[in-house]
């Protein structure tokens, strides 16, 4: 801010001083032609004797015939109250005792009066020439460059003020636990580059006790599956048949239950990259496969939409959605619609839906449904919905519920195309 003080101040001293030294307001112009021709005759006549004035003012009205110069008599000039531009310029260059006065027109011509030293005056008709353009005044032009270049200059110091902080929202925005987002440039004052530099320290440390996070469950899931196991293979000698299969679905929901901890934590972290999918086909694939369970599940779109995408999440996420519609629902609809900005994607299902009041705490991991939708032995964990939104956001989209008419619900998923689509009939 000082520098920009410091700038600012001398750019308008530069920019007054060469208008200045352009204009020289303090050289006064000399008056336009026929107003120097007239102050030439007034300084003339001034210094004549009083009986050859009118011989002179003949002589000057024939050598000037424009200015038409004549006497007039004490009494009868009618002197007007506003000037024009050129009589400052006069009244220079008369000097003391003369007195240049604006006189009342005659038609359309202007008349300029100067009372000599003893009292004579004598009136001519003065061209004034153009009148002054607004623009090209000195002062106007100093004060309208001055006024760009101290905007310049402010406008320069405000962009490099709010870059780093537009670069700081920016990189909250971008950031991610797989390695792609970049540091922030600790450049800019000495504030600024302690804030990324605080910022930048602070991702590595969330991404590292992520990193942390993930190995230690991991680990956890990898040494639980040995006992799992051991337990399984036991469960197998119990000869009550009812406790032995109650220990195995059991252990059964021990083992999925880490398997989708583990999906989750694996999808926070967005470790597969981007590519060129096949959206439609990608959903067809879905339906197809729930099909060949047994389950009713239809899709409705267009028969290729290609976008850029994560494949494998893309396709766990639909599966999750459709796994949780054809467990409440006996039929299943999957909906794409594309448009030019962005990319629809409906699993709609005929059960009894959701509660208005719930639909958001749904989507939380480990949120189960309402009494509508009640738990057994063959539901989830209620982390479906919460991986299936985790994977809209990881493509910059979202998820979101709604009613479906006249029952069951609607999950939608809406991702936005980082490039056109292209479809096919």
């Amino acid at each position: 801010m000082a520098a920009l003080v410091l700038a600012s101040t001398v750019a308008l001293h530069l920019v007054v001083t060469t208008a200045f030294l352009i204009s020289r307001p303090d050289r006064q112009e000399p008056p336009p032609d026929g107003a120097r021709q007239l102050t030439d005759a007034a300084l003339l006549l001034g210094t004549a004797e009083p009986g050859e004035r009118p011989r002179l003012v003949t002589d000057l009205a024939r050598a000037f015939p424009r200015l038409g110069i004549e006497m007039l008599a004490p009494g009868t000039a009618t002197v007007e109250t506003s000037d024009s531009p050129h009589l400052h310029g006069m009244r220079h260059h008369l000097g003391r005792g003369f007195k240049a006065v604006q006189l009342a027109p005659e038609g359309n011509a202007r008349r300029v009066g100067i009372e000599l030293p003893d009292g004579t005056m004598i009136a001519a008709r003065v061209d004034g020439g153009p009148p002054p353009l607004f623009w090209g005044a000195p002062w106007l032009t100093a004060l309208m460059t001055a006024f760009i270049c101290v905007t310049v200059l402010g406008l320069w110091a405000a962009r490099a003020l709010t870059r780093p902080l537009s670069s700081f929202a920016q990189a909250a925005e971008n950031f991610s636990l797989d390695g792609t987002a970049k540091p922030l440039p600790e450049r800019g004052p000495e504030e600024i580059r302690r804030v990324a530099r605080a910022l930048n320290r602070m991702q590595e440390r969330i991404a590292r006790l992520m990193a942390d996070r993930t190995r230690m469950l991991a680990a956890i899931s990898h040494d639980l599956r040995t006992p799992i196991t051991r337990l399984r293979l036991r469960a197998e000698f119990v000869e009550d048949e009812g406790n032995r299969k109650r220990m195995l679905i059991d252990l059964d929901q021990m083992r999925s239950m880490l398997e989708s901890v583990l999906s989750l934590l694996r999808n926070d972290r967005k470790i597969e990259a981007v590519t060129l999918v096949d959206i439609a086909s990608t959903l067809q694939l879905v339906a197809d496969q729930f099909g060949d369970m047994g389950h009713v599940v239809h899709y409705d779109g267009p028969a290729s939409a290609t976008a850029a995408a994560r494949p494998g999440d893309l396709h766990r996420g639909i599966t999750n959605l459709v796994e949780n519609a054809v467990r409440f629902g006996a039929e299943v609809t999957i909906r794409l619609d594309v448009s030019d900005t962005a990319l629809v994607i409906d699993v709609e299902d005929d059960g009894p839906g959701i509660s208005d009041a719930r639909k958001q705490e749904m989507l939380e991991p480990f949120v189960r449904g309402d009494d509508a939708r009640t738990m057994d032995e063959s539901t989830g964990f209620g982390l479906g919905l919460s991986i299936a939104r985790a994977i809209a956001l990881a493509h910059g989209g979202e998820l979101s519920l709604h009613d479906r008419d006249p029952h069951g619900l609607i999950v939608r998923m809406q991702l936005p195309l980082s490039q056109t689509p292209r479809l096919a009939a």
